[in-house]
């Protein structure tokens, strides 16, 4: 059984070895992929759709077709009525919010193209043609952006954590290990197929909360094996996390009061101290259901201790 404060005991460790880099590293991620909900807040997330009515809230957004005005006039009394009663809430509950939406932000970052490719199907149906094209190409670009070097720089970002539990001053150069040819297009796909289920699961709300949990672990596995066949990855992130979800949810939630914190600085907090923090954490997680799952067994258990 693990323990919360073994973890971040050990992961504080980890980060004190390593300050300089571990920040680096975790800005490069949260820069270039969103990682980090609310390290970043109106950088990277704000230009993302999560809200199905986006497309009507840019001043620039329509063209000369003709507009489905019914529609247009139905999803702008949605926005401003959200408006309305955001307004109402007390300083205090705006920056739960935008915690909220942020964390939220994080959870969906990898789905961002799927939310494109329904504002694009939006815009069909206002009979914004070009515009949905327009949109559509966007959400294939942000496809190819998280195949190529999002989604494997994230999984880089955890393979610097892993190796910096072992040594001091851990050079930034390791996340290099992923990028080796074939490496990251097997994490690439690896992570996209993922994301796709994680996906599809979310239609049934609380099924996407728990496939969330399930592959938890995917990223890691990746992270010190980026061959692993899929059907691998997927398994034994499976069998790593049963009876650890719970848990595991208790440990994100544990990080909320630095997140709060962090709103108060604008995210520089996150950026000099928790980003690292809550994924050393996470990190250390991964090394306890590692350790187990070689101890009992699991089905495809070698794979967890290939390190090239």
């Amino acid at each position: 059984m693990w323990k919360r404060s073994e973890l971040k005991a050990k992961a504080r460790n980890v980060v004190k070895k390593n300050y300089w880099t571990a920040i680096i590293v975790c800005f490069l991620v949260a820069i270039l992929t969103g990682e980090f909900g609310t390290s970043v807040i109106e950088i990277r997330q704000s230009e993302d759709s999560m809200d199905p009515n986006y497309i009507v809230n840019s001043e620039n957004i329509f063209m000369t077709e003709q507009v489905d005005k019914e529609k247009l006039q139905d999803a702008q009394e949605k926005t401003d009525e959200v408006k309305e009663k955001r307004s109402q809430l007390s300083s205090t509950q705006q920056k739960v919010l935008e915690i909220v939406e942020a964390n939220l932000n994080n959870i969906t970052k990898s789905q961002k193209y799927m939310f494109r490719i329904w504002d694009a199907i939006e815009s069909f149906s206002m009979k914004q043609v070009i515009l949905g094209i327009e949109i559509l190409m966007m959400a294939m670009i942000s496809l190819a952006f998280n195949i190529i070097i999002a989604d494997p720089l994230i999984v880089a970002g955890k393979r610097y954590f892993i190796e910096a539990r072992e040594k001091e001053n851990t050079k930034i150069g390791v996340i290099g290990a992923i990028y080796k040819k074939g490496n990251w297009i097997n994490v690439g796909i690896t992570i996209l197929l993922k994301n796709i289920y994680n996906s599809l699961w979310y239609l049934t709300i609380i099924g996407g909360f728990i496939k969330t949990y399930e592959y938890r672990m995917i990223p890691y596995i990746l992270a010190e094996n980026p061959k692993i066949k899929r059907k691998e990855a997927f398994k034994l992130s499976k069998e790593m996390m049963r009876g650890n979800k719970w848990k595991t949810f208790l440990l994100d939630v544990s990080f909320i009061g630095w997140s709060f914190v962090s709103i108060l600085t604008f995210g520089l907090l996150n950026i000099l101290y928790v980003n690292p923090y809550k994924t050393a954490t996470m990190t250390e997680l991964y090394v306890v259901l590692k350790k187990k799952a070689i101890e009992e067994n699991y089905e495809y258990c070698e794979s967890l201790s290939n390190n090239n």
